[in-house]
């Protein structure tokens, strides 16, 4: 139980202790999770933070209407848990790899081409090359974060070409993307003008609003993904534009999408790595994953029960 004290009007102290594995152990069991090997569920605690855990283990949590008190649902065993947490590792893994296609062909390529040709290899510390309606200080504040990310590196690229061109205050920038992050190259792309906007948005058949809503998102679950966080049952706190249905009928008929669940950022990417990369390997490893945890209720991460008649899942000859 969690028991929490009022202090004055509305403060309030958190007055729960420390448990050792064992008894984090036994707390489970005292709460009717089955399991068929105690040592079994002990050392996976000790693998896993009995916290990281609970939040797949709410799933199957219900409470007591009499005492209040949480408790198993009857017949909960702590496999059904583990695969739960297991799945939701390798969904993460099959995510990265999708984005890791996706950040590194439109941000760390194509943007790099578009803007360069156009700008010149240090254009891009220049704010008159960018949108004007960008503020000053949150420019400056990117290109500070970024000269101390070059700082940082020890990347062996940039030590050649600091050798080589001692004279160079800044580098080109096909070098300096390399050491930016997704979300500093999510946020140059923020601030190109529009027109260099389009001729990236336009070589995916998408408009720049939807591009750079994609990329938000995409941000945003990266960063989920690279901190180990749950994303299979997850209500998305940035949501992807769904493009409009005049121009892209495949994302509404015959399938009618949620953009709030992970789903919609699976078919985002199942979308981009159509004009990336062969995307019907990461369509099958995908319909892999879900055939070995045929248990996983798929509705919670937004799949509609006819997802795979939408034309963007359909198989590639």
């Amino acid at each position: 139980m969690w028991r929490v004290f009022l202090l004055g009007d509305d403060l309030m102290k958190y007055d729960k202790s420390a448990l050792s594995f064992e008894q984090q152990t036994q707390r489970l069991l005292d709460r009717g999770l089955i399991v068929s090997d105690r040592d079994q569920l002990l050392n996976c605690l000790r693998s896993v933070n009995y916290y990281r855990l609970s939040a797949y283990w709410l799933h199957f949590k219900r409470v007591d209407p009499t005492t209040g008190e949480e408790r198993f649902a009857p017949g909960t065993r702590f496999n059904d848990i583990w695969r739960l947490y297991t799945f939701d590792h390798k969904l993460r893994l099959l995510i990265m790899d999708s984005i890791e296609h996706v950040e590194v062909c439109i941000l760390r390529t194509r943007l790099v081409e578009k803007f360069t040709l156009t700008y010149g290899p240090f254009g891009y510390k220049q704010k008159e090359n960018l949108c004007p309606d960008i503020p000053v200080d949150k420019f400056h504040r990117w290109t500070q974060e970024l000269d101390e990310a070059i700082a940082r590196s020890k990347e062996e690229f940039l030590e050649g070409f600091k050798k080589t061109y001692p004279e160079e205050r800044d580098i080109p920038f096909w070098i300096a993307v390399e050491v930016m992050s997704f979300g500093q190259l999510f946020t140059f792309f923020r601030y190109l003008n529009r027109k260099e906007k389009q001729e990236i948005a336009y070589e995916f058949h998408l408009y720049p609003p939807v591009m750079e809503s994609w990329l938000n998102t995409l941000n945003f679950v990266r960063n989920a993904c690279a901190h180990h966080a749950r994303l299979w049952n997850r209500e998305l706190p940035i949501r992807p534009v769904i493009p409009d249905e005049r121009h892209h009928p495949e994302w509404y008929n015959p399938v009618t999408f949620s953009n709030g669940r992970i789903f919609a950022v699976l078919t985002l990417l199942r979308y981009l790595l159509g004009f990336i990369t062969p995307a019907q390997a990461w369509q099958e490893q995908l319909g892999q994953l879900l055939r070995e945890y045929p248990e996983i209720p798929i509705q919670s991460m937004g799949f509609p029960e006819n997802w795979c008649e939408c034309p963007i899942w359909k198989p590639t000859s």
